[in-house]
C-alpha cells in the first residue's frame, strides 16, 4: 500500500483534529490520532515541538511587524524581546507608549515601563529578564 493511501486510511479512521481532544477512551490526542496523554506514555516528539516553535515564532513576528513594522530594524536582542512579548501577550497593540519608547531608543524608559505593568507581576522573572535585555541589549547569560 502506498504511503499516501495509508495516510488517507488512517485519517479516515482517526479523523483529523487541529486541537487537543479526548479520544473514545478519554486520552488526550491531537492531529490524526497522535496520543499526547502522559498517562499512556504519549508525547510530542522533539522535532514536532521544534517545528511548532518555529511556526509560532514566524506567526508572532508577523503580528509584531503588523503593529510595529520598524521593529525589524532593531538589534537582535531587543527584537527578540518584542517577539517574546508578542508570543506571550498575543499583541503589543495595547502598549503604544512602550512601543514609542523602543522605537526612539529610550531603552531604560522602555525597561522601566515593562517592569511597572500588570503583565510584569503576572510573569515575574520573565518580565525582569526581558526588561534587562531591553535595557542592556545583551542576551542573558543562561542562553
Amino acid at each position: 500500500m502506498s504511503s499516501e493511501k495509508l495516510r488517507k486510511l488512517l485519517t479516515l479512521h482517526e479523523g483529523r483534529v487541529e486541537h487537543a481532544y479526548q479520544d473514545s477512551l478519554g486520552y488526550w490526542t491531537i492531529g490524526v490520532g497522535h496520543l499526547i496523554d502522559k498517562r499512556k506514555g504519549g508525547a510530542l516528539p522533539p522535532h514536532i515541538i521544534d517545528a511548532l516553535l518555529d511556526y509560532d515564532i514566524k506567526e508572532h513576528e508577523k503580528r509584531l511587524l503588523a503593529v510595529a513594522p520598524w521593529a525589524s530594524t532593531l538589534d537582535p536582542v531587543r527584537y527578540a524581546v518584542l517577539v517574546d512579548m508578542t508570543f506571550n501577550l498575543g499583541s503589543l497593540a495595547g502598549w503604544p507608549i512602550f512601543l514609542s519608547q523602543v522605537k526612539s531608543g529610550r531603552w531604560k524608559a522602555a525597561a522601566s515601563n515593562m517592569r511597572s505593568t500588570k503583565w510584569a507581576t503576572q510573569v515575574g522573572k520573565r518580565a525582569e529578564r526581558l526588561a534587562a535585555m531591553m535595557e542592556t541589549g545583551k542576551w542573558p547569560a543562561q542562553l
